[in-house]
């Protein structure tokens, strides 16, 4: 008996074929799930808005920080200015330490650069997870956070931050706390607690669920 070469179907997508998905030929786009997929072009303008509303804080910042260099050289005009900047709105200014105003300068300073830490997750880390991808796995200075960025990982980062600037806040109402009404100090306590224990809940959930999609995928 003579046994004849096996000779595979034109037709039929090959083995190797069938292990490398990248070289199967991709199916035109219809043209409404096209334009849908196309519509995610139209947050860039918005995230571009936001690099906007970068350069702002950056100039806020340096003035606030002028304004404290020139108080501690003794400027009384500088002083007035941010003494006006740390008292709540409504209020009257009132005689403050020298430490108690720095200090409040100070964490209005870090306000701003949690803040901003937070514009650039948000820009870059929505971008890459809904607009395209950067193509910054080789670059020496890709973000550590940027390697593994999902639309779960964002918001835990989102939340962190998020808490973060709360903290500030409330610390900041807490040392001019003699300005504030008790109900305001009750209202930022508890949304802080709020802003917690929903980032907390929400960190201890994601190992679970990003640890069931390693399994998951392990066994595929």
């Amino acid at each position: 008996m003579i046994d004849f070469p096996f000779r595979h179907d034109l037709d039929a997508p090959s083995v190797f074929t069938m292990n490398r998905p990248e070289i199967l030929t991709e199916a035109p786009m219809r043209p409404l799930p096209r334009l849908i997929f196309l519509s995610r072009w139209l947050q860039v303008p918005l995230y571009l808005g936001l690099i906007v509303a970068q350069v702002v804080y950056v100039f806020h910042f340096w003035i606030e920080l002028y304004h404290l260099i020139e108080a501690a050289l003794g400027s009384q005009s500088a002083i007035e200015k941010i003494i006006l900047s740390v008292t709540p709105v409504g209020q009257t200014p009132a005689n403050m330490p020298t430490e108690t105003v720095i200090m409040l300068v100070v964490l209005g300073l870090i306000d701003v650069v949690m803040i901003s830490n937070l514009l650039i997750m948000v820009i870059v880390g929505g971008y890459e997870t809904f607009v395209s991808r950067m193509r910054l796995e080789n670059h020496p200075d890709q973000p550590e956070w940027l390697s593994h960025v999902n639309a779960s990982v964002l918001k835990v980062k989102l939340a962190t931050a998020i808490i973060g600037i709360s903290s500030i806040h409330l610390l900041k109402t807490f040392i001019n706390a003699q300005a504030y009404e008790a109900k305001v100090l009750i209202a930022q306590t508890t949304i802080h607690i709020a802003f917690f224990a929903f980032g907390d809940g929400d960190r201890r959930v994601r190992p679970d669920h990003a640890a069931g999609q390693g399994a998951r995928v392990g066994v595929r």
